[in-house]
């Protein structure tokens, strides 16, 4: 029976698309479908999601851990995960359907098995290389072991080096795939911190507003303070001003009151001269006098000493700081 070369690629390609990213072998059900349409065997997801949680709590005793969060190892794309953790994911039916159609069909028809042609050995071109030498850690073939270069050295069977080195990279693999994890964990929460620190421009526009309140309680009691200077100062100049006009009426009256007494004085008659009267000019008596210190407005001094050192004295609450 001939088997097209074509129908073996789309089986091949096919099968790559089976792969898991995590586990590089056929996907193992149950499959779950990330929100980035990736699909990982719901096994891997956990392990990921272990490795990326490693300190939140288990359920039950056993590896599922509700709540947290992971990426797509083939996308990046960060994974939110929900109360049921990876068994809240959906399950991708259609895919393990296909699986199980593929394995079907590879049972069922016949398998061309393309292998890899073997490497030759450099210096037994004849002999191809079949075992690996432990001592110098290079694959080589048997007459080198027997009569060449590694005679003398550690060999082992080269399928033997071949399965434990592939499963020691796997190992590689995952453990790179959880360090990537935790490496994006942290720049993600360091991501998060720079908003938090971001969330400074809040506390300074704070404190703006704090000052220009101040500002304006300042302002407020300057014009109050001002007011009442103010006010008794009009009150007192006003009062001095009309105590003034009256000196000021009773100083005319008192030149009318002299012009009229030189008059007075030439005049012969006795009986016109007793008529005139000269005494009520002269009385000061009704008038106000201005008590000593009255100018004074030393009362309005303020002493702003103890206001002063506690606006210099302002500053920002002093708390401990976290331990890193």
């Amino acid at each position: 029976m001939q088997v097209s070369y074509t129908g073996v690629m789309e089986g091949k390609s096919l099968e790559k698309q089976l792969i898991c990213p995590i586990c590089l072998e056929m996907f193992t059900k149950p499959v779950v479908i990330l929100p980035c349409q990736h699909n990982l065997c719901r096994k891997c997801a956990n392990d990921i999601f272990q490795t990326s949680n490693p300190y939140l709590s288990t359920r039950s005793g056993s590896t599922v851990t509700s709540g947290g969060r992971f990426r797509c190892p083939s996308c990046r794309h960060e994974v939110v995960l929900d109360r049921h953790g990876v068994y809240g994911l959906q399950r991708n039916l259609l895919v393990e359907n296909i699986i199980d159609m593929y394995k079907q069909g590879s049972t069922s028809k016949p398998v061309v098995e393309v292998k890899p042609e073997q490497p030759m050995c450099e210096e037994h071109e004849d002999e191809k290389i079949n075992i690996y030498c432990v001592t110098c850690s290079a694959p080589t073939c048997s007459l080198c072991k027997v009569f060449g270069a590694h005679k003398d050295c550690e060999v082992a069977p080269l399928n033997d080096v071949f399965n434990k080195q592939k499963a020691e990279l796997a190992d590689c693999v995952s453990m790179l795939v959880g360090n990537n994890e935790r490496i994006q964990a942290i720049v993600s929460q360091l991501e998060e911190t720079c908003r938090a620190v971001d969330n400074g421009r809040r506390q300074k526009s704070k404190v703006c507003e704090t000052f220009d309140h101040l500002f304006a309680l300042l302002e407020e009691k300057k014009s109050e303070m001002t007011v009442r200077i103010n006010a008794e100062q009009e009150e007192k100049l006003d009062y001095i001003r009309g105590l003034r006009r009256k000196y000021t009426e009773h100083l005319d009256g008192t030149a009318k009151l002299l012009e009229t007494a030189i008059q007075t004085m030439d005049e012969s008659e006795m009986a016109l001269f007793l008529q005139v009267n000269l005494n009520a000019g002269s009385d000061t008596s009704h008038l106000d006098k201005v008590q000593h210190g009255y100018e004074n407005m030393d009362h309005f001094t303020a002493d702003f000493e103890h206001q002063g050192r506690a606006l210099s004295n302002i500053d920002f609450i002093k708390r401990k700081q976290r331990l890193h």
